[in-house]
């Protein structure tokens, strides 16, 4: 599987705003204000599970979601993370990373479901991406696959 043949699940694209792509995985903003919340999707064909990924695809994926929590976390100040493939509504392979604070509207349980997804402002949402690149030095996407 190549990343050529790759493209990204349509709920994902309608969810998302794109941050930037890291060696293995595209990195996308939930389009939720109520919680900073990235989601990392392998560019890989067909990937369903974290196992369907080639071992050293495993480790890189891994590394990759280590470096997107902490620059959420640097990014956001949250108080905790919240990181899981779950996939149960997108089957495509894609991996959550959210930061979490006492004080959001859903805590201590989890963020689906709980109250309606809040858009950013723009200037809001544009400022987060930004530092984001910046942490993980990568640059806008050209080329929304």
């Amino acid at each position: 599987m190549t990343e050529a043949t790759w493209s990204l699940h349509p709920q994902l694209t309608a969810d998302t705003t794109p941050v930037g792509d890291l060696p293995l995985s595209r990195v996308l903003l939930s389009n939720d204000a109520n919680y900073p919340w990235l989601v990392l999707v392998p560019r890989r064909a067909a990937l369903i599970e974290i196992i369907d990924l080639e071992e050293n695809e495993q480790i890189q994926l891994m590394g990759e979601i280590a470096q997107a929590a902490q620059a959420l976390k640097h990014a956001t100040e949250c108080e905790k993370l919240n990181i899981a493939a779950i996939g149960n509504v997108v089957p495509q392979l894609h991996v959550h990373v959210i930061a979490r604070r006492h004080s959001d509207p859903a805590w201590p349980k989890p963020v689906w479901g709980t109250v309606p997804a809040t858009a950013y402002k723009p200037n809001v949402r544009n400022g987060l991406i930004g530092g984001l690149r910046r942490a993980l030095s990568i640059a806008p996407i050209t080329d929304q696959g």
